[in-house]
């Protein structure tokens, strides 16, 4: 694909990779973002990164992710910020971001900063039951404190009342994907990759 752009063209990729807890947003990313030649940011990462490290922003994050809750917008578009503006042209896979629809006007408003949109939304659709499974799962193998049941309902309740209104958002702008997220990784990467420009 980008071998058959001329070298002085500028082809800005903006994707979003949006779902539920546990839909496998985070494999499909690097999938996607490799096959597609974009920078992966995954807020998620940069998170448990901060965390991890001990730092300010971290020590401020895990009270609210160990809650279940959102971290604040503007924590995660201050990073988001940092990331575009060390980028030309803009060929980015987010993965967990934006997350309200406050924080997909602030996106849209950065992007236009640097001549770029959104490609395309990506919704990863799975039921319920099929992501407090995954997610107890992944809370067992790696010891995730934002992975025990009760947190992972507050976190599907959280995603429910402000996430969901992202699918309203992006339809609206004719940029929503859906992609049934159970099956194999490869099949859904593969109708990912279908329903892409």
């Amino acid at each position: 694909m980008l071998g058959e752009v001329a070298a002085n063209e500028v082809i800005n990729e903006v994707i979003l990779l949006m779902g539920p807890p546990g839909a496998g947003k985070g494999t499909q990313a690097k999938l996607l973002a490799e096959a597609r030649e974009l920078s992966r940011i995954s807020t998620g990462d940069m998170l448990r990164d901060q965390v991890a490290r001990c730092t300010e922003l971290g020590r401020q994050a895990k009270k609210v992710m160990d809650a279940g809750e959102l971290v604040p917008d503007r924590l995660m578009i201050a990073m988001i910020r940092y990331e575009l503006e060390h980028m030309v042209p803009t060929r980015i896979l987010l993965d967990g971001f934006p997350r309200t629809t406050a924080q997909a006007e602030a996106l849209d408003c950065l992007l236009a900063e640097h001549g770029a949109d959104i490609t395309a939304a990506v919704l990863l659709e799975v039921g319920e039951e099929e992501l407090i499974r995954r997610l107890s799962g992944r809370a067992l193998r790696e010891g995730r404190s934002d992975d025990q049941v009760e947190t992972i309902r507050r976190r599907l309740e959280v995603y429910r009342e402000k996430t969901r209104s992202l699918v309203d958002y992006y339809q609206k702008r004719g940029r929503l994907r859906r992609v049934e997220g159970l099956g194999a990784v490869g099949e859904v990467c593969k109708r990912i990759d279908e329903v892409l420009p």
